[in-house]
């Protein structure tokens, strides 16, 4: 049978936006906090994303990308004409327009961060879930030299390389490369370690992590492709160099150990190279205190740890359902499970996968057995539509969901409702003060299950 024949379709050439409008300064009420870092404002009808600005202020504001016919513009406030008495001034000489992109709220003090955030926690369930959520972040203990100031808890930096081989971060939406002899959101091991001071040759990135067991921070520095790295001395850190072929030890050790105590139990963990692990100090042992509040596992259950890392919640699961109860950690690095091999080799009740979390989901074997309590840890790009779908198929009694970006935890609330299961808890924590970003456990039930308020 010959093949259909095709339809060709006829395409209209795309308008043409108009003039380029970089530059242009306009006079703007700024509106709420959008998901991203930015607040939203208007000019003639035109929506134009501001960063550097808060809700309420009126600022001018120059537009950084956009053209004259454009649906929006993008901009930063370089003039506060009306301010919110929250603001203040950044700590970090570099936190301006169009300087430093790693930070995006430090024009604002701690607790009205933590306002912006939660508002935009809510702003994405009410878009994505059709859910009202009562949410407020809360507040990280630990990480500053000031109880609250919001500086020095980032443990893992990644430090971008410019052409004169001068560390420092990019500038927002840009390549370009804002050299910095000091990064005030990490700490002072990060900084310590001396890469800001120092120059380099021939590389892209330098990442550098400093663990919680007090061992000298690791410097791993990713060539240029198709050249051979030319690194300074750093007597104050082990230093590695990660090619396509992996990650070769130039001097020290090539992971960083870290430590947590979650419920009157210890674990240690290695992490090799710049690997996975919380940035923030508090994090590991703050989120894995939610999760087991959400899962309350018990004694003998089955559980499943999905997008597992080093085993960070296959350990405390381990230690809540017990010598009778059995772990399942599913983790698509195979240098992460490694690492988990060697830190949880003593539990024998945990078992570990290497594969995609797709493909584990569908194994006849785990499909049959199912899951009591399910964790699961994603990409920022969240878990999917069939992940959840196949979460739901093992029937687990909870769910807890550790998300680091609110819209995908809200896009897959509502896939998880489709199949029967409700949201029932929602914590958020500010584990990355300065910038947009926070962090969520969900906490997810079978609908039957939830109880009833009584009647008034």
């Amino acid at each position: 049978m010959s093949p259909a024949p095709t339809r060709r379709r006829r395409t209209r050439p795309a308008r043409p936006a108009g003039p380029d409008a970089r530059g242009t300064e306009i006079e703007v009420e700024v509106g709420p906090v959008a998901h991203g870092g930015h607040c939203v404002a208007r000019h003639e009808g035109r929506v134009v994303f501001v960063r550097h600005a808060l809700p309420g202020e009126r600022v001018v504001a120059r537009v950084t990308e956009g053209a004259e016919g454009a649906k929006f513009w993008r901009a930063d406030a370089v003039r506060v004409l009306r301010a919110d008495a929250a603001r203040v001034e950044p700590p970090c000489p570099v936190a301006g327009p169009g300087l430093c992109g790693g930070c995006d709220f430090q024009h604002a003090t701690p607790a009205r961060q933590r306002e912006l955030k939660a508002a935009v926690v809510a702003e994405q369930f009410r878009r994505l879930a059709s859910l009202d959520v009562d949410v407020s972040v809360e507040e990280a203990p630990g990480g500053g030299e000031e109880p609250g100031d919001g500086l020095r808890w980032r443990t893992r930096t990644q430090f971008a390389v410019d052409a004169e081989g001068r560390t420092g971060l990019r500038a927002h939406r840009s390549h370009a490369v804002v050299a910095l002899q000091d990064c005030p959101i990490s700490t002072r091991a990060v900084v310590g370690s001396g890469v800001l001071a120092q120059r380099f040759g021939n590389v892209e990135t330098v990442e550098v992590a400093a663990g919680s067991d007090g061992a000298a921070p690791l410097v791993v520095a990713t060539p240029v492709v198709g050249t051979h790295a030319h690194l300074p001395k750093l007597a104050a850190a082990s230093v590695a160099v990660r090619t396509p072929e992996g990650l070769h030890r130039v001097s020290g050790r090539t992971w960083v150990g870290e430590r947590i105590g979650v419920r009157g139990r210890e674990h240690d963990f290695r992490v090799s190279g710049a690997g996975f692990w919380q940035v923030h100090p508090a994090a590991p042992a703050l989120l894995g205190e939610a999760v087991l509040a959400a899962l309350e596992p018990r004694a003998g259950e089955r559980a499943l740890d999905l997008y597992s890392g080093v085993g960070l919640f296959t350990a405390l699961l381990a230690d809540a359902v017990g010598a009778e109860g059995h772990v399942l950690a599913v983790e698509g690095s195979e240098r992460a499970v490694r690492d988990a091999r060697k830190s949880l080799h003593a539990l024998e009740q945990v078992e570990l996968w290497a594969g995609a979390v797709e493909e584990a989901l569908t194994d006849d074997e785990l499909v049959r057995r199912g899951a009591d309590v399910v964790v699961l840890d994603p990409p920022r790009s969240g878990a999917g539509r069939d992940t959840v779908a196949a979460i739901a198929g093992l029937a687990p009694r909870a769910v807890a969901y550790v998300a680091c970006d609110p819209a995908a935890l809200a896009r897959d609330t509502a896939f998880l409702a489709g199949h029967g299961y409700v949201l029932d808890g929602l914590r958020a924590f500010d584990l990355f003060p300065m910038t947009h970003h926070v962090e969520c456990v969900a906490r997810f039930v079978r609908a039957a299950t939830v109880p009833t308020p009584p009647q008034a």
